[in-house]
C-alpha cells in the first residue's frame, strides 16, 4: 500500500460538500451538549426515561461536546470520528432498548461524520476506496 499524501489537492467541491455533510451532526451534537448543561423543563423526565441518572447529564454533555471538538480539529478528526461513532452507538443502544424509533437519527448521524470525514480527508478515501 502506497503511502498517501496528507496534502494532495482536493477538489474544492468535495471539500465544501465534506463541511456541509459535517455542519449538520456537528450542531446537533453542540446542541445536544447544551441542553445537557442548560436542563430545560422536562429533561429531567427525558434522562429517567431513558434510563440515565440525571446527575450524569453533565458529565455526558463534557463527553459529548469533547468527542465533537476532537472531530472538528482537522489533525484529530478521525479520532473524534471514532470517539463519536462510540458516543453515538450509545445512544442508539439507549433508544432501542426502551423501542424508540428516534434511534434512526444517531445512525444517521453517525453516517454523516464518516461521510463528511471521507469528503475531508484523503486518508480515509486512501483507506476506504469506493472505486477501483
Amino acid at each position: 500500500m502506497e503511502p498517501v499524501n496528507e496534502n494532495a489537492p482536493v477538489s474544492k467541491t468535495m471539500l465544501w460538500a465534506g463541511y456541509v455533510v459535517t455542519a449538520l451532526p456537528v450542531l446537533m451534537l453542540f446542541f445536544s451538549a447544551a441542553m445537557k448543561f442548560i436542563k430545560p423543563a422536562g429533561f429531567s423526565e427525558g434522562m429517567t426515561l431513558l434510563g440515565w441518572p440525571d446527575h450524569l447529564a453533565f458529565t455526558l454533555g463534557i463527553l459529548e461536546l469533547g468527542c465533537t471538538i476532537i472531530y472538528l480539529i482537522p489533525r484529530t478528526a478521525v479520532l473524534g470520528a471514532i470517539l463519536l461513532t462510540g458516543y453515538l452507538g450509545g445512544a442508539t443502544a439507549t433508544h432501542v432498548r426502551i423501542g424508540d424509533p428516534s434511534f434512526i437519527g444517531a445512525v444517521i448521524f453517525g453516517i454523516m461524520i464518516w461521510l463528511g470525514l471521507y469528503l475531508r480527508d484523503a486518508r480515509i478515501r486512501a483507506l476506504i476506496p469506493l472505486r477501483s
